[in-house]
């Protein structure tokens, strides 16, 4: 059976069970993965009953990474809620209830209890604060670790049609200040907000005590994105297919409704 992302993150936590970093992949993967709720009951426009089990730990809701896995478990097709793990945090708030996920079914088979979960939402929560400045400069990202990177590069990975793409370089402000930009080159209309969480949250989830970044949006007809080009590091969002619309043919007989 084919791994998960949630399987190998989970794996590497347990490996590392004192390493605070393996422990955030974990968490971030959990918030980004779409997840499938048992229910109780069919899901209607409006609701949704999640099915729940009592322990000495407390409450706890199923959930699991694969349709399949939810149906092993419930040893057949059973209703469900798909969902991102960040979605269920939400749902669950304020009410004292943990997740339990992928329970017999896979390796990656654990309890989260709802303090970890409020641990979660919180970190999710946090919102990135606006500030004004005017870059003077411009240049090569420094020191910026691999892991960031290649977590930034998976977290953009997910943003599928958000904007063109991403540029990453160090820049100096003309009040003397000196830090990275990352740069999103058209986005779609009303995608910022989306797009400012998953760069804030790469930060968070990467284990860095003193990351930091600034964000900020442009046309790809600014200048500034010509500047950015020339010393950052590019990162290319994936694009939605779009059909290409065939001809008729015209020795094939029209389909009848």
């Amino acid at each position: 059976m084919t791994e998960t992302p949630l399987d190998q993150a989970h794996a590497a936590m347990a490996a590392a069970p004192d390493d605070d970093a393996a422990r955030l992949r974990f968490y971030e993967r959990l918030a980004d993965s779409e997840l499938f709720l048992l229910l109780d009951n069919p899901p209607t426009a409006s609701t949704i009953d999640p099915r729940h089990f009592d322990t000495d730990e407390g409450r706890f809701v199923l959930a699991f990474d694969r349709e399949d896995r939810l149906a092993e478990f419930a040893n057949g097709p059973a209703p469900y809620a798909a969902l991102s793990g960040r979605a269920i945090t939400q749902l669950l708030e304020g009410q004292n209830i943990g997740v339990a996920l992928n329970l017999e079914v896979a390796p990656s088979a654990t309890v989260i209890p709802a303090e970890a979960l409020d641990w979660l939402r919180a970190t999710l929560d946090h919102n990135a604060t606006p500030t004004q400045g005017r870059p003077s400069a411009v240049h090569p990202p420094g020191g910026v670790p691999e892991r960031l990177l290649t977590s930034l590069d998976a977290k953009l990975a997910t943003a599928t049609g958000l904007a063109k793409c991403a540029y990453l370089a160090g820049v100096s402000y003309d009040d003397g200040t000196n830090t990275h930009l990352l740069a999103f080159v058209d986005a779609r209309p009303g995608a910022e907000d989306a797009l400012t969480q998953a760069a804030r949250e790469t930060l968070v989830f990467s284990g860095l005590d003193h990351g930091t970044w600034d964000i900020a949006f442009f046309s790809h007809a600014n200048p500034f994105v010509a500047r950015m080009a020339r010393v950052g590091l590019r990162f290319d969002l994936p694009q939605p297919q779009v059909a290409t619309p065939q001809e008729p043919d015209p020795n094939t007989p029209p389909h009848l409704r």
